[in-house]
């Protein structure tokens, strides 16, 4: 493929307008939930489902988008998904009732769930190698910033409009993307494009068993049949997928990705941190309208010293990581967070004043620049360049998977010691389950230990042929062990 400057200018901003639609709806609505609530009469466990039907099928299709993207062209399924994506949009726009929004939500994450791979597979064949380092690291940065500002722009669209305008946004944007992608993608396609149904399915089951039961848990009561038959099922198919994968020939997932140190360690990271992060924003955006009765975008606003901060801190970070590498980008960013939710944590109350959360909530945004800067790079860096639609696909799911067990545990440890009845109730559930996401993010800062010293740092490469890049061999050194 020719790669010229134009080329990549413009397939870089197809790509990051399409993955920051994409990332923005797994936390827009979170500002919202309370009006959803009222709106719809939605119960807790349907709520968990508004924001997990996204990220279940999301996080269950990701390998599944990348391999599509291989073999029948990413150019091609990049514009079915967007277009999946779209009309997933539209229909969540026009829901009168918690199932049709769930439904829709499902359908949002489908299409998501192809765009998101192929949006760093595309970026990434479109790059100079000499500047992939730094696209990767502002793909990464996109992510985070559209994640972060979710519940900012939830809840003003839910005060100005309306909470169902969150979703008719995405319809003219999509629509510009599709039109954009048409005329300035330029097709690709993978090594390998067979498609692993039988690994698919294994996954695919097994999560959504595995969720199931840890949303109905608090309901059903953990010890009725029906919550141990939907675990022991979920992770007797998790086991499966894992034994078939390392099986088969020609596996969605190569187990022999996790050999590799440095792509172990940072998908352990994100895992960690989406399920502690993800988890504490369920809880936490609604705790300014649930407990102190602010508006959505009063709510919004007030967590903007913890969302905008990666504005700031991404793009150095990405600086720093493409220097001195991504394990104490990662280990720094990963860390703060944990301070900052086991602050908050201690510090909440029905009546607590707003100042004392702004330092908390600044050291949390700092912790998310620092981890959305370098992850995506480290990742790709620890395989080679025929293998990074696979990885692209394997690293999203892992960090949705940590995000959608994140909302459904810490949920479930909300509703077993509080609920939305009144302030004090709703401060009672939300301290333990904060408290638990901050061990966890905790853990994922050692977890980021473990990675090697200079994994994700700017590769050594060799120049072949008059001065070709052999793109493999940087990945491979720059992805060896310390």
């Amino acid at each position: 493929m020719t790669r010229t400057r134009s080329n990549a200018l413009w397939t870089f901003a197809i790509t990051s307008l399409a993955l920051f639609m994409v990332a923005l709806d797994n936390l827009v609505g979170t500002t919202a939930l309370p009006v959803i609530k009222t709106d719809l009469g939605a119960s807790l466990s349907e709520l968990q489902w508004i924001v997990n039907a996204y990220t279940l099928t999301f996080a269950v299709l990701l390998i599944t988008g990348a391999a599509l993207g291989d073999r029948f062209g990413r150019k091609r399924v990049f514009t079915i998904g967007m277009a999946i994506f779209v009309g997933g949009s539209a229909l969540a726009a026009l829901s009168s009732s918690t199932e049709m929004l769930i439904l829709a939500r499902a359908i949002q994450g489908v299409g998501g769930a192809i765009v998101t791979p192929l949006t760093l597979t595309i970026l990434s064949a479109a790059m100079p190698p000499e500047r992939r380092a730094v696209a990767l690291g502002a793909w990464g940065g996109i992510a985070g910033l559209a994640i972060a500002i979710g519940p900012l722009v939830g809840g003003a669209i839910a005060e100005g409009l309306d909470w169902h305008w969150i979703f008719w946004l995405n319809v003219p944007i999509g629509l510009i993307v599709l039109s954009l992608a048409a005329f300035r993608l330029t097709e690709t396609h993978g090594p390998d494009g067979r498609l692993d149904v039988p690994g698919l399915g294994l996954i695919s089951a097994g999560l959504l068993a595995l969720v199931w039961g840890v949303i109905n848990g608090n309901d059903l009561g953990w010890d009725s049949p029906q919550i141990v038959a939907a675990l022991v099922a979920g992770a007797v198919l998790l086991v499966g997928f894992v034994v078939w994968e390392a099986r088969s020939a020609h596996p969605m997932l190569p187990m022999s990705f996790f050999r590799n140190r440095a792509f172990s360690a940072a998908n352990l990271v994100s895992l960690l941190m989406y399920f502690g992060m993800f988890g504490a924003v369920f809880l936490l955006a609604p705790f300014f309208q649930v407990v102190q009765g602010y508006s959505p975008f009063q709510a919004g606003l007030r967590t903007l010293p913890w969302t905008g901060m990666p504005i700031i801190v991404a793009p150095i970070a990405g600086v720093l990581a493409d220097r001195i590498g991504g394990r104490p980008i990662l280990a720094t960013g990963m860390a703060l967070q944990a301070v900052a939710l086991g602050w908050l944590a201690v510090v909440v109350t029905p009546t607590v004043p707003y100042e004392a959360m702004v330092v908390p909530f600044i050291l949390a945004g700092i912790g998310m620049g620092l981890f959305f800067a370098p992850i995506a790079n480290v990742v790709l860096s620890a395989v080679n360049a025929d293998q990074e639609g696979k990885a692209s696909g394997a690293t999203n799911t892992i960090r949705e998977v940590g995000g959608v067990f994140g909302v459904a545990v810490l949920a479930a440890i909300f509703s077993a010691n509080g609920d939305y009845g009144t302030p004090a109730a709703y401060v009672a559930g939300m301290q333990p389950a904060i408290a638990v996401g901050a061990v966890v993010v905790a853990f994922g800062a050692v977890a980021a230990l473990f990675i090697p010293a200079r994994a994700g740092a700017r590769a050594i490469v060799s120049r072949v042929d008059a001065g070709a890049t052999d793109v493999a061999t940087a990945g491979q050194v720059a992805g060896e062990p310390a």
